[in-house]
């Protein structure tokens, strides 16, 4: 069985919160920093990555 490759999320800002958007079945809800120098951010909970709007395509 092969593993889903986490989802990757173009944002605006680079602050975010993360719960895993599955409702009851998610996680706790976190809140992100994306450091500028990288743009993006990883969650350690459902591995989604949180892409800033300036580095999409770059990453």
């Amino acid at each position: 069985m092969t593993k889903q490759a986490p989802e990757s999320i173009i944002v605006d800002t680079y602050r975010v919160a993360c719960d895993g958007g599955e409702g009851a079945l998610g996680h706790p809800r976190v809140w992100l920093q994306i450091p500028e120098d990288i743009g993006y951010v990883i969650c350690p909970y459902c591995d989604t990555k949180y892409v800033h709007r300036d580095f999409a395509g770059k990453v």
